[in-house]
């Protein structure tokens, strides 16, 4: 009879694994869709181009060493996928002492929902360096940042014990139930990294410290992509419970799924008052990086807070979002889609809102794990930038940045009905 409930719930598990790993890959379509409404409509093939590719270039780069990287052992090789069911029983009776306690599912399962969140990562940083960086210089960066940045910050959090010894986890008391800081802080880090190098926009800033809006060419495209987001992020957050077999845990991925939705509903409506009082007028483009912010900052941990107070941090994450574009702008730091804003600011905000739900954390430990992931993520990214910018260059000559990097870098037009006159 026990060893009937342990294949039951090893299935079930697996399959809670996979279904919520499918999720977080849609959100590649989300952040592709986003992006491509953002841009301007001369470099829409391109922004699709690089997410297509960077989820490609994910997936083998974090099958070839990333995952061994961040939990050790190599499955590139010898695979996962192949389980003799008693060896599999025996282990975990003798490591749980029975069959209904702790998180039993395939290896190959783990992988797969670990690698689109290293897809995700990298997608934070399409959106960052859109519209004047050249194809192949991102291409090779997304193989460092998926194949060493990414498994080596994560080996630290949520994996085995990293470089030096380190586990912030278990050391510092450090949690970050889903991602907050480990992917999208991460994710952030980096992108902030390659557009200090790359430097803005021609046109985006005036002589005189003016600042001039470039508005993306398919607002009901972006909106798009940021409903596909908001769906895929109910497997983020809830596939990172890790197991639904039995009660207790049913429960939590519930509360998950409710937490996440009311912060990014509070998120939504957070930036919507702000870009109220501030400008007279709904604007969209904030509503939706909003709605992205509350979600964002509920990943760090969704199993503790209420319904109430998840609904409260999406509204200040909403906000503060909203101020933080503002201020990247009057740094002169050009984001086109906002995505320092909404992953790093509120993806902090998060890391640090945690203390107030969880129960074993502390403000201490939050800030050593954030400063930790940014530290490394930031610090080894612009060296990396800055090799390849050295090599190859990273940005588009000022021609084919007026012209739209679709031409120049992909041979094709997203829209040619709408620019061709013959």
């Amino acid at each position: 009879m026990e060893e009937n409930i342990f294949h039951l719930q090893y299935a079930m598990d697996t399959f809670y694994f996979l279904v919520c790993g499918a999720l977080v890959m849609w959100m590649a379509a989300g952040f592709a869709m986003l992006e491509a409404g953002l841009v301007r409509a001369k470099n829409t093939t391109e922004i699709l181009t690089k997410n297509i590719t960077l989820y490609a270039t994910s997936c083998i780069m974090y099958l070839v060493c990333g995952y061994a990287i961040m939990y050790g052992g190599s499955i590139f090789l010898t695979g996962i996928g192949d389980v003799d069911a008693a060896e599999t029983l025996k282990s975990f009776a003798e490591r749980e002492g029975g069959f209904t306690g702790g998180s039993i599912y395939s290896g190959a399962s783990d992988f797969f929902f670990q690698v689109v969140f290293v897809a995700t990562a990298m997608s934070i940083v399409s959106g960052a360096v859109a519209e004047r960086m050249k194809l192949w210089a991102f291409l090779l960066f997304a193989l460092v940042m998926t194949g060493f940045i990414y498994p080596m910050e994560g080996s630290w959090t949520w994996g085995a014990e990293g470089m030096f010894g380190l586990n912030l986890d278990d050391q510092f008391g450090f949690k970050d139930f889903a991602g907050s800081g480990i992917v999208h802080l991460a994710g952030a880090s980096a992108a902030l990294a390659g557009v200090l190098l790359l430097g803005a926009r021609k046109g985006k800033y005036g002589p005189n410290g003016e600042i001039h809006a470039i508005t993306g060419a398919n607002l009901p495209l972006a909106t798009l992509g940021t409903f596909i987001l908001w769906m895929g992020w109910f497997g983020f957050n809830g596939g990172s419970v890790l197991k639904l077999g039995d009660i207790g845990n049913a429960n939590t991925v519930a509360m998950v799924f409710l937490n996440t939705n009311a912060a990014a509903a509070g998120g939504l409506i957070g930036a919507l008052c702000v870009a109220r009082l501030l400008f007279g007028k709904a604007d969209l483009t904030m509503i939706l990086n909003g709605a992205l912010a509350g979600l964002v900052a509920i990943t760090a941990s969704p199993d503790t807070p209420s319904a109430l107070v998840a609904t409260i941090i999406g509204v200040v994450a909403g906000a503060l979002v909203v101020f933080s574009i503002l201020g990247l702008d009057k740094l002169r730091i050009d984001d086109p889609v906002g995505a320092i804003s909404v992953h790093g600011t509120a993806g902090l905000f998060g890391l640090l809102v945690v203390p107030f739900t969880a129960e074993g954390t502390t403000f201490f430990g939050q800030l050593v794990g954030a400063a930790v992931i940014f530290a490394w993520v930031f610090g080894a990214s612009l060296v990396v930038w800055y090799i390849i910018k050295l090599v190859m260059g990273i940005r588009v000559s000022e021609e084919d940045e007026f012209e739209g990097v679709d031409i120049a870098e992909c041979g094709m037009e997203a829209y040619p009905e709408f620019t061709r006159t013959k």
